[in-house]
């Protein structure tokens, strides 16, 4: 069906616009909403109407209806296959698979073939292949053996087919066993619950090893941003010299290497050792020895107040 015709497109008489309305049809008419006049004329119309296109109803069946052939098909017996139609057949009209007579089977298959010929020519593809195979099997039964068959014992030509359709009935019911397990979201759904967490945490297991590893890798980290620092440190003499004033008039006599006690970084006593220089050159101070490496003393060379 063309939509555009269906539609009521003002293309001559038979479009659906122009045609005459049913009993109780508005067509192009004013509407009247919030009536109940309305409401009940709607009402029949969707009554009368047979269907509905893009919401609309359709009153009548437009005249360039076109209804393909295979639109609706229904499938009474859907086989998978040829070996499925095959033990359909079979098993249907009771035969002895072990002894199945072709005559009757292999009609009944060309019967179905030709069917399925006529609507769909792809799909009877594999079906004609075993309806050669059926009758290729009749008709060596039917020939009379040659000499060479009988010494030979060639066997019954139905036995490969026999195989093929006991194998084909096993799979099938294997399959039908598997299908009828419960399967989920099929034939049930699996609860799901929502599961609240423990307000107690849950520390991992930390093996000592880890923690090595882990301070070592704090140490190497330290020591890739670590940096060296140069202080200056700030030494006045004139402090060292009042210094060493405060140790002379507490004691007269003082050994030059006991001035130098306490003084332990090498700025300290250097700055310490120009002080006492500074006292003696202001005279301040006196320095002597009363004979070769003997004793140095230093003592003060005023009385203090």
């Amino acid at each position: 069906m063309v939509p555009e015709q269906a539609t009521g497109a003002p293309d001559g008489p038979e479009g659906l616009a122009d045609s005459p309305p049913d009993d109780g049809a508005i067509v192009d008419g004013p509407a009247v909403a919030g009536t109940e006049e309305a409401l009940q004329v709607a009402a029949e119309a969707a009554e009368a109407s047979i269907a509905r296109l893009y919401g609309e109803p359709l009153l009548r069946l437009p005249n360039d209806l076109y209804i393909p052939p295979d639109a609706l098909e229904v499938f009474l017996d859907a086989f998978e296959g040829p070996l499925d139609l095959l033990l359909y057949l079979i098993r249907k009209q009771n035969f002895n698979i072990l002894d199945i007579p072709m005559a009757q089977v292999t009609l009944q298959y060309l019967e179905y073939v030709e069917q399925i010929r006529k609507h769909n020519l792809e799909l009877a593809a594999e079906y004609l292949l075993m309806a050669a195979m059926l009758i290729e099997i009749k008709s060596r039964m039917l020939l009379p053996k040659r000499q060479d068959e009988l010494i030979e014992d060639v066997g019954d030509p139905r036995a490969e087919l026999v195989r093929r359709l006991l194998e084909y009935e096993q799979i099938k019911a294997a399959a039908q066993r598997l299908g009828a397990l419960p399967q989920h979201e099929r034939d049930f759904q699996r609860p799901s619950l929502p599961v609240e967490q423990g307000l107690a945490p849950v520390w991992p297991h930390v093996d000592p090893h880890d923690l090595q590893r882990a301070w070592m890798d704090v140490l190497r980290r330290a020591k890739l941003t670590q940096h060296h620092r140069i202080g200056r440190e700030e030494l006045s003499v004139r402090e060292h010299m009042s210094a060493i004033l405060r140790t002379l008039q507490s004691q007269r006599f003082v050994e030059f290497s006991e001035l130098f006690a306490g003084q332990e970084s090498r700025p300290v006593v250097v700055v310490h050792f120009v002080a006492m220089l500074e006292l003696a050159k202001e005279t301040l101070i006196e320095i002597t020895q009363a004979e070769p490496f003997a004793p140095i003393y230093v003592w003060l060379a005023y009385s203090p107040a």
